[in-house]
Parts: C-alpha cells; structure tokens; sequence
C-alpha cells in the first residue's frame, strides 16, 4: 500500500474507541498519540460489557482479539426473564458466542497493546480547544500543554469537546429516564455459568450473568426522573441508592439476593444511561469524531463498544487510502453511518419496554412464546453480528 498522505493525528480520549483507532492508525501507517483527560492510573465506569462477535473480530485486525479473549467469559446462552416465567432467546448457532468482558479491563488490555504497538499516551489531558491553521492543526488542553498534527480525532465520549468544535449546535445525548448501577457480586442465581439473563423485575429492569467462580455481574437500569450525571450520581452516598436499589428489586428473584448480596463498596454508580441521537456533522476540515462522542446506542442495543471499535479501524482504513482529509472523512461516514444509526434506532425501541405495568407484563408472559417461535434470529441479528472489516481492500472515494 502507498504511504497515507494524512501522517500524524492527535486522538483525543484514551478509552475503548480511542486506543483502537491510536493502534488501527499505526498500523496503517500514520504516527497518532493519544491524550486521554483522567489519570493513568484511572478506572472506567462499568461492571461489566458484551462483545458482540463483530466487535471481537474487529480487534483481531489490530491484533488484540486473543488478549481480550484472555480476560473474558463467554455467554453461551442468552435468556429473558417477566417475573417468574423465563423464555430462551435465539441465536446465531455458527458465530462465536458474545463475549463478557470487565470495562476497566478491557481498556487496560487495549492499552497495553497499543504501547506495545508504540503508541504513545498523554494523561492529565482535557481537550479545550484546537486551532486550525496551514497544513495541520493544533490541539490545547487545560494544563496549558499543546499538539499539533495533520488531524484531531474526537474519542473523547458522549460528552465530546471535540463534537461542540466542529459543530457549535450539534446535540447532546438523550436521557433514556434510567439511571445505571452495577456490581460484581458473590452470589446463587441458580443459572449457569456463561448464561446472560435480561430480567424484568416487578419494578424496573435489570440483567445478571455467573462468571463461574461464585461471582454474579449484574446491573440494574433505574427509573428516576431526575437526570443525573455521573458525578452528580456518585456525590450521593452509595448507601443511599443501595437502599433504593433494594426497595426497588425486593419482591424479585433474583434481584432481591442480588441486591442484599452487594455493599456500598462494591456498587458502581454509573449516573445517567444516555442514547446519542442522530449527529448531523461527523467532522469538518480537519477535526472528526469517532466512538460515542458520535454514535452512542443505549445499553440495550449490545453493540455500544463493539460498533465503536469498528468505526475506530475503518476511520484508520479511510485514512490510509485517501489522499486529503475531507476525502477520508467522507468515505468513513458514508461507511459508518447508516449501520450505526440502523442500530441504534432498534435499540430505541427496546428502551421504551423496560418498565411495564401489571397489564404489560402479564402479557408480555403471554405473547413472549410466540414472539420467539417467530422471531427470525438471522434476520435481526445476523447483519449486525456477521459484518466483517476488509482492511486490505481499498477504500473508494
């Protein structure tokens, strides 16, 4: 392949889309150095994610598929739990199974390998401003350091500084009305290991797996009216929303030993679970976004970091191959933007089910059986579960 005219970038956010795109653009050819705002010694919001197969494979470009095998449990079966009554959901029997992994983990891993892929990474570094001048631009941050590269790639979540440069009006994310909590608890669930339970508790929902060594991770999606970020969230004591974590699951099984069985110390407090609505502008001369500073799917969709991942190796291939940086951008977006936005909007509706009254759930319990007998797994998770990147194909403008 030819050298990539683009040769330098900036990354800012060294979580999962930015360390990706960092590697994905070494391997192509292109220096990138990431500055990530938190300390490197930091942890990353989150009990626990799932991997879809696509995801997986997408890291085995990078070379870091085997390493995140390393770490993961694998879900074998998924269920759906209304009350008492549980149904099995289908699958895609001939795909690798969806991979559980520990969010601090992960990223720790993914980090590693791309030190070990020469990357560079800048901590203590929150983005505030970038100038565009001549041939490059020049990124600042709040202790007063600066960058300047050929571009500046917005990793830097749904939250981005990047997404109010290129685009002063762009949205912000939505609030999905649900507070996320979550743990790693020892406990009895009377499932096996590597079987992923999605549970509609009496009132709210929540999701359970055993790890097989004792530990449950489990999460919960809380109703609360009031948006809270995650600071906002974690400034309350954690004895408090565990009180009202137990409240809520306390005439659900197992969400009531779930509950009893986590303390405050070990209660992640993740504060508002958001959904990205659609970004009109994914980038501008020479500023584009990737991850969830431009598409953020709820929870619900089981794709969140597995699309991010994705979109971080095609931006590098787009890269790679075109000769300016608008050309680049384009092609990306032209690639990424009707998967991710299909996604999400399914996703979406899948939110709007996550806290039915008594009415609801009784007949949920009773069209659930047929829903499954007609569901066509193929047809609703086979486009998501089997895209597969062609790194060394070339990319058209």
């Amino acid at each position: 392949m030819s050298t990539p005219a683009i040769r330098t970038a900036i990354v800012a956010g060294g979580g999962i889309a930015g360390t990706v795109a960092a590697t994905a653009l070494r391997l192509a050819g292109i220096d990138a150095r990431v500055y990530e705002a938190y300390p490197a010694d930091g942890s990353w919001p989150g009990s626990g994610l799932a991997l879809a197969p696509n995801g997986l494979a997408a890291l085995d470009i990078i070379g870091a598929g085997d390493a995140v095998r390393a770490i993961d449990v694998p879900v074998q079966r998924t269920r759906m739990s209304v009350g008492l009554r549980t149904h099995e959901l289908p699958g895609l029997d001939d795909l690798p199974p969806l991979s559980l992994v520990d969010r601090t983990g992960l990223v720790r891993v993914l980090r590693e390998h791309a030190a070990a892929a020469r990357v560079p990474f800048e901590f203590g570094a929150r983005l505030t401003g970038a100038d565009e001048h001549e041939g490059g631009v020049t990124a600042r941050f709040a202790d007063g350091r600066t960058a300047t590269a050929d571009i500046l790639i917005g990793a830097d979540g749904i939250r981005s500084a990047v997404r109010g440069l290129i685009d002063p009006g762009a949205p912000g994310p939505d609030y999905t009305g649900m507070l996320g909590f979550g743990a790693v608890v020892p406990c009895e669930v009377g499932i096996p290991a590597g079987t992923m339970q999605f549970a509609y508790g009496k009132r709210a929902y929540y999701l359970y797996c055993p790890l097989g060594d004792g530990r449950v991770m489990w999460g919960a999606n809380l109703p609360h009216p009031e948006y809270l970020t995650s600071a906002q969230a974690r400034a309350i004591p954690a004895e408090r929303w565990l009180r009202t974590l137990r409240e809520t699951y306390a005439e659900d099984t197992p969400g009531a030993a779930l509950t009893r069985a986590t303390n405050p110390e070990t209660l992640e407090v993740w504060g508002a679970l958001h959904i990205m609505p659609p970004v009109p502008h994914w980038h501008r001369d020479r500023l584009v976004l990737v991850g969830d500073a431009v598409h953020a799917p709820s929870n619900s969709s089981g794709q969140g970091a597995s699309l991010a991942i994705e979109s971080s190796i095609e931006l590098a291939r787009c890269l790679r191959d075109l000769p300016t940086p608008a050309a680049a951008f384009a092609a990306y977006e032209a690639l990424r933007r009707p998967r991710v936005e299909g996604i999400a909007a399914r996703a979406a509706k899948i939110n709007h089910s996550k806290a039915p009254g008594p009415v609801a759930r009784v007949l949920m319990n009773l069209m659930m059986p047929i829903a499954m007998r007609m569901m066509d797994p193929e047809k609703m998770l086979g486009t998501e579960q089997r895209y597969r990147i062609d790194w060394e194909r070339p990319v058209a403008a």
